[in-house]
């Protein structure tokens, strides 16, 4: 009984639209196409990243969000940079934006927009600007190259359009809180103080993300927090 119960909650389908796409997700769904790493995730680790998807109304299957687990440290949920450019678009506040690169160039710190920069030029970071309805001034970010980008081969290929993502996503996300809040693109994470970090909903909303999982029958009282098991098709 209990191993029916449990493959009962494996199957039972989240399904939300996203852009006008409807999207249908379970948590065997997550464990066999779009977790990363190697490793499955434990149940309460999927319906998190259902959750995720839900109310983020994020596309899992075109990489807008995945989770990664490596060995038994707590899953990772990621958000990919487009996502981020997609949810400010559709924002109606939104006027646009200007992202760039900071580099030294002789005795000079030089903020280029774009991603081209000169081959003796010093790469010292990235900048962006976003630009609002509701507020005079744009929101401005300017991250460091010295905290991104260690020993990863993206990072020493093109690190110009990495840091600039990078300055782009924290000016989008602190234009948009309420859109993009506690959502993490990988780079982030793997080389920041976010390390670590799930990318779940806010406690307010998690709170009512669970009434209405519990209400569709997915989860009961308390999660099973172990790997679980795949169902055959």
């Amino acid at each position: 009984m209990e191993k029916e119960k449990q493959v009962s909650i494996l199957e039972k389908e989240m399904v939300f639209n996203v852009g006008g796409e409807e999207v249908k997700l379970t948590a065997n769904i997550v464990n066999k196409f779009i977790v990363k790493g190697g490793k499955p995730l434990t149940q309460e680790e999927a319906v998190n990243f259902m959750q995720l998807c839900k109310y983020r109304k994020l596309n899992p299957f075109v990489n807008e969000a995945y989770p990664i687990k490596f060995g038994i440290e707590p899953a990772t949920f990621v958000v990919g940079a487009d996502a981020f450019k997609r949810r400010a678009e559709e924002n109606p506040n939104f006027k646009g934006f200007e992202a760039g690169i900071i580099v030294q160039r002789g005795d000079e710190i030089l903020e280029l927009e774009g991603e081209f920069k000169l081959p003796k030029d010093l790469l010292l970071g990235g900048w962006a600007k976003v630009y609002t309805n509701n507020k005079e001034k744009p929101y401005v970010s300017k991250v460091s190259m010295a905290e991104y980008g260690k020993n990863q081969s993206t990072w020493k290929n093109i690190p110009c359009t990495m840091i600039r993502k990078v300055a782009l996503v924290h000016a989008l996300r602190e234009a948009f809180p309420n859109d993009l809040g506690e959502m993490y693109v990988e780079d982030e994470l793997k080389n920041t103080k976010f390390g670590g970090k799930s990318t779940t909903a806010e406690p307010q909303q998690k709170s009512q993300m669970e009434k209405d999982l519990e209400e569709d029958g997915i989860i009961e009282n308390e999660f099973v927090d172990t790997p679980f098991e795949e169902v055959e098709d």
